[in-house]
């Protein structure tokens, strides 16, 4: 159900609101029990307790860092993900062959705000992209070498595009040559 492409859990959480800036967009947490299945899937924490609070909770943080991500932030936004932060931090537990993250709800939006603090503060904010396929407005880290990285997936968003891309070049080069072979 829910996927992780972004490069970053804040940036994945900014994407559980799929397509935008369309009419039809589908929100991915629309009850508590999304959340904990959310939390469980970006390896934030296994079974979380949420309840309708906790839900527009982490919507709330949500959509502060997607405006601060995508430049449109405010003062209060910082703010509110400065106050996120503050709480304690999701406490890692080494199990041998993987870290498991322990805690509650507030930690967790805790971490989540801590990940965004580090990523804007750092010079990759200028990495920060929005997936180029008009069907998609996730954020992404372009981590690419030349950063220009153009598409959230390439085995989503980029083969798309680029099938797309090729059918339109391929038609419009039989209308050129159909165009040239008609007698005048």
């Amino acid at each position: 159900m829910f996927t992780f492409l972004s490069g970053s859990p804040c940036l994945d959480l900014t994407t559980t609101l799929q397509v935008r800036h369309q009419n039809s967009a589908r929100e991915l947490l629309a009850t508590p029990a999304d959340v904990t299945r959310w939390l469980e899937q970006a390896g934030l924490g296994a079974g979380i307790a949420v309840d309708t609070e906790g839900l527009r909770r982490i919507i709330a943080l949500r959509e502060v860092v997607n405006r601060l991500c995508r430049g449109t932030g405010r003062a209060e936004d910082r703010a509110a993900l400065n106050a996120a932060a503050a709480s304690p931090p999701l406490i890692p537990q080494w199990t041998g062959d993987t870290v498991e993250f322990r805690g509650d709800l507030r930690q967790a939006l805790s971490t989540l705000a801590r990940d965004a603090i580090t990523l804007l503060a750092d010079r990759k904010s200028g990495r920060i992209r929005e997936c180029d396929h008009p069907d998609c407005s996730r954020l992404f880290l372009d981590s690419s070498r030349s950063g220009r990285r153009r598409w959230c997936g390439m085995s989503s968003c980029g083969t798309k595009a680029k099938s797309a891309d090729y059918r339109r070049r391929n038609s419009d080069r039989a209308r050129r040559t159909g165009d040239d072979l008609r007698p005048e």
